[in-house]
């Protein structure tokens, strides 16, 4: 799956909003998206590291209009946590040598929500 098909839109309401002050954000996802599918498209999409990624099945609501009834549609929510600080990676080279990589990931998610 394509990453831009993986991730439907952001969920924004009161609850998402404090979450994002801990590096937890919510998206709307495709219901047939894994864990593995929405990291790999979040970490590709916005350039952050992801640390966790929780799915949620949510159910459609009953839904009545007259004598009709019916029910909203089944849709699928992940919150998704990002690594807040990123640190250096250090790791030794072929002949003892030690190395270090700055990974160069965003801190937070810029435009979410736009």
């Amino acid at each position: 799956m394509v990453a831009e098909d993986i991730i439907l839109r952001p969920i924004i309401t009161e609850k998402s909003s404090f979450a994002m002050s801990e590096g937890k954000y919510t998206f709307e996802v495709s219901k047939k998206a894994t864990k593995v599918d929405v990291r790999n498209a979040v970490e590709k999409l916005f350039n952050v590291k992801v640390v966790n990624v929780s799915t949620i099945n949510v159910k459609g609501k009953p839904k009545r209009q007259g004598a009709t009834s019916g029910k909203t549609s089944d849709w699928k929510k992940a919150i998704v946590t990002i690594d807040t600080n990123p640190q250096a990676v250090k790791y030794i080279e072929k002949g003892g040598k030690e190395k270090t990589v700055n990974r160069k990931y965003e801190t937070s998610i810029k435009d979410f929500g736009a």
